[in-house]
């Protein structure tokens, strides 16, 4: 199955996307030469804009949903690739840093981010923006969550169950016994 292909409407395909989106849901701001995905979970659009345009309306629409957080992946890979290789890589790493600031992110290699995207294709919907960017290690992954709760509650709630009376399973099955 090759992914879809919409060339002039990402904004809108973006749009009817995010309300449906939620904890577990990825969005990829991808370069160009990121690959085709084949799990059924992800569809491809393309964007005829630049990049970094392309990551900030993405960034700006998920800040303006009340039920999304976004948390930032970058390719550890990025770093390390000099001007002398990929003309332009610093400069793209210094707005690349102007638009991530303050929004919570981690770097990991590219081959696990890629891991991570087809894990969760294989249980929750992906989302990949594939723009011009002809820049190595410059995709940006969006990893969703619920802004309205937290980790740390998530936490704490956990450990609330399993101090409870009665077992409950924290694989997901919920076990109660009366009496």
């Amino acid at each position: 199955m090759i992914a879809t292909v919409v060339q002039s409407s990402w904004r809108e395909r973006l749009d009817a996307t995010l309300p449906v989106f939620g904890h577990r849901n990825w969005i990829v701001i991808a370069d160009s030469a990121y690959p085709s995905h084949c799990a059924p979970g992800i569809e491809t659009i393309v964007a005829e804009e630049s990049h970094f345009d392309v990551l900030r309306t993405t960034l700006r629409r998920v800040d303006a949903c009340a039920h999304l957080a976004a948390h930032c992946y970058t390719d550890a890979e990025l770093g390390a690739v000099p001007d002398e290789d990929a003309p332009g890589i610093s400069a793209y790493r210094q707005g690349l840093v102007g638009l991530l600031t303050g929004r919570p992110q981690t770097a990991l290699a590219h081959d696990q981010l890629l891991l991570r995207v087809d894990e969760a294709a294989c249980r929750f919907h992906v989302l990949i923006i594939k723009t011009s960017m002809l820049l190595p290690y410059s995709s940006v992954f969006l990893e969703l969550g619920c802004r309205y709760w937290t980790d740390q509650a998530e936490r704490k709630l956990r450990k609330r169950l399993t101090a409870l009376p009665c077992p409950i399973s924290l694989d997901g099955d919920l076990t109660l016994s009366f009496g």
